[in-house]
């Protein structure tokens, strides 16, 4: 199983950026993908579930209607478009699956995960 994200950087408050998310090694409808983020001196937090399985997706409250998740599961890939970024947003972001496959009803919770990437810094100037 491999997790790799890329795709941060900096961007200025109010722009975008696509984060990608490489998950090969696994079928996609055994397991729930989940993003999370940690910023400076913060807790990882579980920011967005998504199941293959029966594309359904979960988002908390403060991405909801800015950030969309997407897969492209012939390319093993996952995308996380964020828009309307702001300061809060700043953070290391992760991609992680859960050996689970069902319907996504609330926030990946951190230690449910099987399989964790390495993260990627996306960092929001005001």
């Amino acid at each position: 199983v491999q997790l790799v994200e890329s795709g941060g950087g900096l961007v200025q408050a109010g722009g975008s950026l696509r984060l990608s998310c490489l998950a090969s090694g696994f079928n996609w409808n055994d397991f729930t993908i989940g993003w999370f983020r940690q910023a400076p001196g913060k807790e990882r937090e579980g920011v967005i579930c998504f199941s293959y399985s029966d594309m359904s997706t979960y988002y908390i409250d403060s991405v909801r209607g800015r950030f969309t998740i997407s897969s492209d599961a012939a390319n093993n890939m996952v995308y996380l478009q964020m828009n309307n970024l702001n300061a809060a947003d700043t953070a290391v972001y992760y991609c992680a699956a859960e050996f689970v496959g069902l319907r996504c009803t609330g926030p990946p919770a951190e230690g449910r995960q099987d399989y964790w990437g390495e993260g990627t810094l996306v960092t929001v100037s005001s």
